[in-house]
Order: structure tokens, then sequence, then C-alpha cells
């Protein structure tokens, strides 16, 4: 087992660096996501395994018995996730890195593909997909690209999920997740990653397992972790909008979308999560005093068209609150 990161030189370079950062995750959950890194067709030498337990109050380190000669581990103070994805790419020495969660796992056969095609392409970032279900998929992948990161920004919504891409290392520059956000991390980092990226490929392969958890913090729904959600949100979405503010046109316009992306969705989250009308009526107030509401008139999608439409009067923001959290819990 490595405590820390070694420094001497390898005659073969670290292609991927996996970072697992780890709270209070079953040991059972943790085992799996650790055992389908390691079944990967990447040799001892080409991979690199960073398990970042974020002051966890059970044993992690007993929970890893077998595997401590293949892992690099650390522990910290509790943090937050994104003090321990910090940590973990300050360790990193690969190439390109890959976000796991320890409650999740990659899929060998998409994820090989994912491998495949940056072995071949060399490039910046390749975005794919995620599952909740365990049945195997067909192998017949559909890819995309090479985009500037900019130009895919512009014209799609995109996943903000730093766990549904591998990026090479040294785009990254000085950029880190933001500590202090108990949700919403993950659309803050994403947006201003993918700007950086010159060759970006897309592909259809589900080749990262998510799984579900009633004791996961974006799955906790009392009052207060609500509020908490909503309040990180939007301060997410003031960042990316003050960032965008800086940048050159181009990319500029694809934070703009990203930005009206976002914020679209934190009004829907207030409706289906709070059912409070002068809740929403203030959050309204505040997003207008930044030129944040109403949405940008933007041919987006068709929902967005929808959406802005509907909450650009007071008749449609009546309707959206009394049918929308209706329809969320029909789903």
């Amino acid at each position: 087992m490595q405590t820390q990161p070694s420094h001497t030189q390898d005659a073969h370079q670290t292609l991927v660096s996996f970072i697992i950062p780890a709270y209070n995750v079953p040991g059972t959950m943790l085992q799996e996501c650790v055992k389908s890194l390691m079944r990967l067709s990447l040799r001892p030498f080409e991979r690199e395994i960073i398990v970042v337990d974020d002051g966890s109050q059970n044993n992690t380190l007993d929970d890893l018995k077998g595997m401590t000669d293949d892992i690099i581990y650390v522990k910290k103070k509790n943090g937050g996730v994104s003090s321990a994805r910090n940590l973990g790419l300050q360790l990193a020495q690969g190439k390109y890195v890959q976000f796991v969660d320890g409650d999740d796992y990659l899929l060998q056969p998409p994820y090989e593909h994912v491998l495949d095609l940056v072995r071949y392409h060399d490039a910046d970032m390749i975005m794919f997909d995620f599952t909740d279900s365990t049945t195997q998929q067909g192998l017949d992948y559909s890819d995309e690209g090479p985009y500037s990161g900019a130009e895919l920004m512009s014209r799609n919504n995109i996943h903000g999920s730093v766990c549904g891409y591998i990026f090479r290392r040294n785009i990254l520059g000085a950029l880190q997740f933001t500590t202090g956000f108990a949700y919403g991390e993950d659309e803050e980092f994403t947006p201003q990653l993918l700007l950086r990226a010159e060759h970006v490929f897309c592909t259809n392969a589900k080749a990262y397992f998510y799984r579900t958890r009633p004791a996961s913090a974006t799955n906790a729904q009392d009052t207060r972790s609500t509020l908490k959600r909503l309040n990180d949100a939007k301060e997410v979405i003031l960042s990316l909008y003050k960032k965008g503010d800086t940048m050159q046109t181009v990319d500029r316009k694809a934070m703009q979308r990203r930005v009206a992306q976002l914020t679209m969705d934190y009004i829907y989250n207030i409706i289906v999560l709070t059912h409070d009308k002068h809740y929403l009526d203030k959050q309204l107030d505040e997003l207008r005093g930044y030129g944040l509401f109403p949405l940008p008139d933007q041919n987006y999608t068709a929902k967005y068209k929808w959406f802005r439409r509907m909450t650009s009067s007071d008749i449609g923001l009546v309707i959206l609150m009394r049918t929308l959290p209706i329809i969320n819990r029909e789903r």
C-alpha cells in the first residue's frame, strides 16, 4: 500500500488516475468500486487508484484488505467531497483523470470502449453515459467528435457530473473544486473544465453504474437539506454567470447557455421541492436583479422555450405551481 504518491521516475507513465472520494461508504460497495477498476485492461503501471477517505467514521482501510498493494490510500479530516477530490488531484500522476464515487463502479465492456477512445484519439476529454441497470448492454456504441468544449456547450445541454467523463489532467491548470458546497460542486466544475478542452469526444456507452442510496447527500429530502440544495444551486449559477462575463465571446456564449439551463433547473426544483409560491417569488426577484430572469429568449431546446414562456407570466407560474409537483410525483 502507498500512503503518498511515488515521485520515482518510471519508464512507463501512468495512463489513468482513478480518484475515489469515500465517506462512510459501506465496505462491500467500496470493494466493488475498486474491483471494477482492477478488472479493466489497464496494466498495473498504467493505472493509479487513489482512495481519499474523507474522515469516515467506519474503518475504510479494513474494508480494503487484500487490495492495499494496488491503491493509494489517504485519510483526511472530513471536509466534503470537493476537498477530497482536490486532494486526489494533488496526488494524481496519471495522464488522465477519472472520478468514481465510492458507492458506484465502472462497467467493464463499455468503459473499455472509453479507454479505446482515449488511446486512439489522444483526446482532452471523453464524455460517456450513466446507467442504474445491471442488465448487460450491447456493444454497438455510437461516438461523436471531436468538438471543442465551447462548441459542445454552445450546441448541447451537458451532464454536469464529474463522474461522466475522463479528462486529460494537464488541461486543469489551477482549476479546483470550490469547497463549501454540499450540492452542485460538479455543476460549477464541469463547465469550466470543458471550456479548457479543445478535443472532446462523446459516446453513448453506458460505462458508469450509478447507485442511489437513501443515505447519500443528494437524496436527503428534509427541509433544511432542500433549502441548502437550492441555495447551493443558486450560488453555482451566480458563480458561473460572473465567470462568464470575463470570458472571450465564444466561451461566454457557451457559458451563457449553461447558466440559462441551470437557472431553468433551479426554478423547476424550487417549484417541485418547496411548493411555496412566496419563496419562488422571492428567488425570482433576486434572479431578476442579476439579469437572470426572465430566462433569456434563446432557441436552446423545445423544453427550454416552453418553460421560458410559462415562467414569463403570472398565470404560467400559477399553472406550473399546480401541475409540476403532481407530474414529478407520478414519475
